[in-house]
Protein backbone atom coordinates (compact mmCIF):
# COMPACT_ATOMS: atom_id res chain seq x y z
CA UNK A 1 0.00 0.00 0.00
CA UNK A 2 2.84 2.19 0.84
CA UNK A 3 4.21 1.54 -2.76
CA UNK A 4 1.15 2.16 -4.44
CA UNK A 5 0.40 5.81 -2.49
CA UNK A 6 3.97 6.87 -3.19
CA UNK A 7 2.74 6.23 -7.34
CA UNK A 8 1.25 9.30 -8.53
CA UNK A 9 -1.46 7.40 -10.60
CA UNK A 10 -1.54 4.79 -7.88
CA UNK A 11 -2.75 7.73 -5.55
CA UNK A 12 -5.00 9.02 -7.20
CA UNK A 13 -6.91 5.81 -8.05
CA UNK A 14 -6.81 5.55 -4.27
CA UNK A 15 -8.49 8.96 -3.53
CA UNK A 16 -11.36 7.88 -6.50
CA UNK A 17 -11.61 3.81 -5.32
CA UNK A 18 -11.89 5.26 -1.30
CA UNK A 19 -14.29 8.14 -2.01
CA UNK A 20 -16.42 5.59 -3.81
CA UNK A 21 -16.15 3.13 -1.40
CA UNK A 22 -17.17 5.28 1.74
CA UNK A 23 -19.54 6.81 -0.28
CA UNK A 24 -21.54 3.09 -0.60
CA UNK A 25 -20.40 2.52 3.31
CA UNK A 26 -22.05 5.81 4.85
CA UNK A 27 -25.05 5.98 2.18
CA UNK A 28 -27.59 6.38 5.04
CA UNK A 29 -25.64 9.16 6.58
CA UNK A 30 -24.78 11.20 3.36
CA UNK A 31 -28.01 10.68 1.35
CA UNK A 32 -30.26 13.58 2.48
CA UNK A 33 -33.71 11.27 1.08
CA UNK A 34 -34.59 7.28 0.98
CA UNK A 35 -33.43 6.11 -2.45
CA UNK A 36 -37.62 5.74 -3.32
CA UNK A 37 -38.40 8.28 -1.25
CA UNK A 38 -40.90 11.13 -2.74
CA UNK A 39 -39.42 14.41 -1.77
CA UNK A 40 -42.44 16.51 -2.84
CA UNK A 41 -40.61 18.73 -4.82
CA UNK A 42 -41.94 19.10 -8.09
CA UNK A 43 -40.36 16.42 -10.62
CA UNK A 44 -37.83 17.28 -12.77
CA UNK A 45 -36.56 19.77 -11.20
CA UNK A 46 -33.19 21.28 -11.79
CA UNK A 47 -29.94 21.49 -9.26
CA UNK A 48 -30.78 23.59 -6.36
CA UNK A 49 -29.87 23.85 -2.66
CA UNK A 50 -32.32 21.71 -1.33
CA UNK A 51 -31.51 19.38 -4.17
CA UNK A 52 -27.90 19.23 -5.24
CA UNK A 53 -28.64 17.13 -8.53
CA UNK A 54 -32.48 17.78 -9.33
CA UNK A 55 -35.07 15.45 -8.93
CA UNK A 56 -35.89 13.07 -11.29
CA UNK A 57 -39.59 12.17 -13.29
CA UNK A 58 -40.64 11.25 -9.94
CA UNK A 59 -39.91 14.21 -8.16
CA UNK A 60 -37.33 11.59 -6.00
CA UNK A 61 -33.51 13.40 -5.19
CA UNK A 62 -30.96 12.41 -8.04
CA UNK A 63 -27.95 12.87 -5.61
CA UNK A 64 -29.89 10.16 -3.16
CA UNK A 65 -30.34 7.81 -5.60
CA UNK A 66 -26.67 7.89 -7.00
CA UNK A 67 -25.60 7.66 -3.58
CA UNK A 68 -27.28 4.55 -2.98
CA UNK A 69 -26.78 3.60 -6.21
CA UNK A 70 -23.07 3.34 -5.69
CA UNK A 71 -23.79 0.51 -3.14
CA UNK A 72 -25.54 -1.85 -5.62
CA UNK A 73 -22.41 -1.41 -8.50
CA UNK A 74 -19.96 -2.18 -5.74
CA UNK A 75 -21.80 -4.95 -4.53
CA UNK A 76 -22.40 -6.36 -8.11
CA UNK A 77 -18.84 -6.00 -9.10
CA UNK A 78 -17.60 -6.93 -5.64
CA UNK A 79 -19.56 -10.39 -5.83
CA UNK A 80 -18.97 -11.09 -9.92
CA UNK A 81 -15.25 -10.43 -9.39
CA UNK A 82 -15.40 -13.15 -5.98
CA UNK A 83 -16.96 -15.56 -8.02
CA UNK A 84 -14.60 -15.50 -11.11
CA UNK A 85 -11.77 -16.04 -8.28
CA UNK A 86 -13.05 -18.69 -6.66
CA UNK A 87 -13.50 -20.81 -9.77
CA UNK A 88 -10.76 -19.10 -11.92
CA UNK A 89 -7.88 -19.58 -9.15
CA UNK A 90 -8.29 -23.26 -8.53
CA UNK A 91 -8.69 -24.32 -12.36
CA UNK A 92 -5.86 -22.11 -13.49
CA UNK A 93 -3.45 -23.56 -11.28
CA UNK A 94 -3.89 -26.69 -11.30
CA UNK A 95 -4.01 -26.71 -15.32
CA UNK A 96 -0.19 -24.31 -14.74
CA UNK A 97 1.68 -26.82 -12.49
CA UNK A 98 0.00 -30.38 -13.31
CA UNK A 99 -0.36 -29.76 -17.19
CA UNK A 100 -1.01 -32.79 -19.67
CA UNK A 101 -4.63 -33.87 -19.54
CA UNK A 102 -5.85 -31.76 -17.10
CA UNK A 103 -4.28 -28.87 -19.21
CA UNK A 104 -5.65 -29.50 -22.07
CA UNK A 105 -9.34 -29.81 -21.32
CA UNK A 106 -9.33 -26.89 -18.68
CA UNK A 107 -7.81 -24.56 -22.06
CA UNK A 108 -10.17 -25.88 -24.05
CA UNK A 109 -13.20 -25.23 -21.99
CA UNK A 110 -11.04 -21.42 -21.50
CA UNK A 111 -10.72 -20.95 -25.30
CA UNK A 112 -14.74 -22.11 -25.91
CA UNK A 113 -15.19 -19.72 -23.42
CA UNK A 114 -12.81 -16.83 -24.88
CA UNK A 115 -14.97 -17.12 -28.40
CA UNK A 116 -17.94 -14.82 -27.42
CA UNK A 117 -17.20 -11.43 -26.62
CA UNK A 118 -17.24 -10.66 -22.60
CA UNK A 119 -20.37 -8.34 -23.36
CA UNK A 120 -22.21 -10.86 -25.27
CA UNK A 121 -21.54 -13.85 -22.84
CA UNK A 122 -23.03 -10.98 -20.15
CA UNK A 123 -26.08 -10.70 -21.61
CA UNK A 124 -26.95 -13.88 -22.62
CA UNK A 125 -26.46 -15.26 -19.75
CA UNK A 126 -28.63 -12.66 -17.86
CA UNK A 127 -31.09 -13.54 -20.15
CA UNK A 128 -30.96 -17.02 -19.22
CA UNK A 129 -31.36 -16.53 -15.51
CA UNK A 130 -33.43 -13.57 -15.10
CA UNK A 131 -33.37 -9.94 -14.51
CA UNK A 132 -32.35 -9.43 -10.73
CA UNK A 133 -29.18 -8.26 -8.84
CA UNK A 134 -27.71 -11.68 -8.12
CA UNK A 135 -28.23 -12.77 -11.49
CA UNK A 136 -26.09 -9.62 -12.86
CA UNK A 137 -23.49 -10.48 -10.96
CA UNK A 138 -23.18 -14.60 -11.37
CA UNK A 139 -23.42 -13.51 -15.31
CA UNK A 140 -20.74 -11.14 -14.66
CA UNK A 141 -18.38 -13.07 -12.49
CA UNK A 142 -18.68 -16.34 -14.91
CA UNK A 143 -17.88 -14.05 -18.19
CA UNK A 144 -14.65 -13.14 -16.64
CA UNK A 145 -13.64 -16.67 -15.94
CA UNK A 146 -11.89 -17.37 -19.11
CA UNK A 147 -10.12 -14.64 -19.10
CA UNK A 148 -8.63 -15.08 -15.54
CA UNK A 149 -7.93 -18.60 -16.21
CA UNK A 150 -5.44 -17.56 -18.86
CA UNK A 151 -3.98 -15.04 -16.75
CA UNK A 152 -3.56 -17.32 -13.69
CA UNK A 153 -2.16 -20.97 -15.81
CA UNK A 154 0.38 -18.40 -17.35
CA UNK A 155 1.74 -17.09 -13.77
CA UNK A 156 1.77 -20.84 -12.66
CA UNK A 157 3.57 -22.06 -15.82
CA UNK A 158 6.33 -19.22 -14.72
CA UNK A 159 6.53 -20.07 -11.08
CA UNK A 160 6.58 -24.22 -11.62
CA UNK A 161 10.03 -23.88 -13.49
CA UNK A 162 11.62 -21.95 -11.10
CA UNK A 163 14.43 -23.71 -9.11
CA UNK A 164 12.78 -23.74 -5.40
CA UNK A 165 9.69 -25.28 -7.01
CA UNK A 166 12.29 -28.06 -8.27
CA UNK A 167 13.77 -27.97 -4.46
CA UNK A 168 10.89 -28.17 -2.67
CA UNK A 169 9.72 -31.49 -4.96
CA UNK A 170 13.36 -32.93 -4.34
CA UNK A 171 12.55 -32.40 -0.51
CA UNK A 172 9.65 -34.22 -0.71
CA UNK A 173 6.84 -31.62 -0.69
CA UNK A 174 3.63 -32.54 -2.03
CA UNK A 175 1.92 -31.17 -4.83
CA UNK A 176 -0.79 -29.28 -2.14
CA UNK A 177 2.22 -27.95 -0.11
CA UNK A 178 3.57 -26.34 -3.38
CA UNK A 179 0.60 -25.05 -4.85
CA UNK A 180 -0.61 -23.36 -1.30
CA UNK A 181 3.32 -22.03 0.29
CA UNK A 182 5.25 -21.41 -2.77
CA UNK A 183 3.57 -20.85 -6.39
CA UNK A 184 -0.07 -19.34 -5.24
CA UNK A 185 2.01 -16.34 -3.19
CA UNK A 186 4.02 -15.84 -5.93
CA UNK A 187 1.14 -14.51 -8.33
CA UNK A 188 -0.92 -12.71 -5.67
CA UNK A 189 0.51 -9.45 -6.98
CA UNK A 190 -0.65 -10.60 -10.28
CA UNK A 191 -3.84 -11.24 -8.94
CA UNK A 192 -4.30 -8.25 -7.11
CA UNK A 193 -3.42 -6.08 -10.31
CA UNK A 194 -6.15 -8.57 -12.42
CA UNK A 195 -8.81 -7.68 -9.34
CA UNK A 196 -8.33 -3.96 -10.13
CA UNK A 197 -8.95 -4.49 -13.77
CA UNK A 198 -11.98 -6.96 -13.66
CA UNK A 199 -13.78 -4.38 -10.83
CA UNK A 200 -14.55 -1.53 -13.78
CA UNK A 201 -15.38 -4.07 -16.51
CA UNK A 202 -17.77 -5.55 -13.75
CA UNK A 203 -19.00 -1.80 -12.64
CA UNK A 204 -19.90 -1.19 -16.81
CA UNK A 205 -21.00 -4.29 -17.50
CA UNK A 206 -23.70 -4.18 -14.43
CA UNK A 207 -24.53 -0.66 -15.76
CA UNK A 208 -25.17 -1.58 -19.16
CA UNK A 209 -27.13 -4.89 -17.86
CA UNK A 210 -29.72 -2.31 -15.48
CA UNK A 211 -29.77 0.16 -18.59
CA UNK A 212 -31.26 -2.96 -20.92
CA UNK A 213 -33.66 -4.29 -18.56
CA UNK A 214 -31.81 -6.92 -17.86
CA UNK A 215 -29.67 -6.25 -14.75
CA UNK A 216 -31.08 -4.61 -11.73
CA UNK A 217 -34.89 -3.55 -11.37
CA UNK A 218 -36.46 -0.51 -10.61
CA UNK A 219 -36.75 0.83 -8.15
CA UNK A 220 -33.90 -0.53 -6.44
CA UNK A 221 -31.36 2.56 -7.29
CA UNK A 222 -28.68 1.53 -9.88
CA UNK A 223 -26.44 4.10 -12.47
CA UNK A 224 -27.95 1.79 -15.03
CA UNK A 225 -31.16 2.13 -14.16
CA UNK A 226 -31.27 5.91 -13.74
CA UNK A 227 -29.33 6.62 -17.14
CA UNK A 228 -32.52 4.09 -18.62
CA UNK A 229 -34.72 6.48 -17.09
CA UNK A 230 -33.55 9.28 -18.14
CA UNK A 231 -33.97 8.62 -22.00
CA UNK A 232 -37.35 10.05 -22.22
CA UNK A 233 -35.84 13.31 -20.86
CA UNK A 234 -32.57 14.06 -22.23
CA UNK A 235 -33.09 16.95 -23.64
CA UNK A 236 -35.81 18.02 -20.93
CA UNK A 237 -33.54 17.24 -17.92
CA UNK A 238 -30.17 16.08 -19.43
CA UNK A 239 -29.08 16.30 -15.22
CA UNK A 240 -30.95 12.67 -15.57
CA UNK A 241 -28.24 11.22 -17.54
CA UNK A 242 -25.14 13.46 -17.08
CA UNK A 243 -25.09 13.32 -13.28
CA UNK A 244 -24.95 9.18 -12.93
CA UNK A 245 -22.86 8.88 -16.35
CA UNK A 246 -20.20 10.65 -14.21
CA UNK A 247 -20.87 8.29 -11.58
CA UNK A 248 -19.87 5.42 -13.81
CA UNK A 249 -16.25 7.22 -15.37
CA UNK A 250 -15.29 8.28 -11.68
CA UNK A 251 -15.79 4.55 -10.58
CA UNK A 252 -14.36 3.04 -13.47
CA UNK A 253 -11.48 5.79 -13.82
CA UNK A 254 -10.20 5.02 -10.01
CA UNK A 255 -10.30 1.53 -10.19
CA UNK A 256 -8.23 1.33 -13.50
CA UNK A 257 -5.74 4.03 -12.28
CA UNK A 258 -5.38 1.65 -9.26
CA UNK A 259 -4.50 -0.90 -11.63
CA UNK A 260 -2.27 1.21 -13.52
CA UNK A 261 -0.52 1.50 -9.67
CA UNK A 262 -0.59 -1.45 -8.38
CA UNK A 263 1.27 -2.95 -11.56
CA UNK A 264 3.94 -0.24 -11.34
CA UNK A 265 4.23 -0.71 -8.14
CA UNK A 266 4.57 -4.58 -7.35
CA UNK A 267 6.41 -5.52 -10.16
CA UNK A 268 10.06 -5.81 -9.31
CA UNK A 269 11.18 -5.22 -12.83
CA UNK A 270 9.52 -1.74 -12.92
CA UNK A 271 11.20 -0.37 -9.79
CA UNK A 272 13.30 1.85 -8.86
Amino acid sequence: MRRIAGHRTGRIGLVLVGGVVLVALLAPVLAPFGPEEITGTPALTGPSGAHWLGTDELGRDVASRIIWGSRTSLQVSVLATLLALLVALPLGLMAGYFRGRLDTVVMRLTDTGLAFPFIVLAVGLTAIFGPSMVNAAIAIGISQVPMLIRVVRGEALAVREEDYIAASVADGAGSARILGRHVLPNIVNTLIVQVTVLMPFAIITESMLSFLGLGVQPPTPSWGVMLTAAQAYTAQAPWLAVFPGLAIFVAALGFNLLGDGARDALDPRRAR
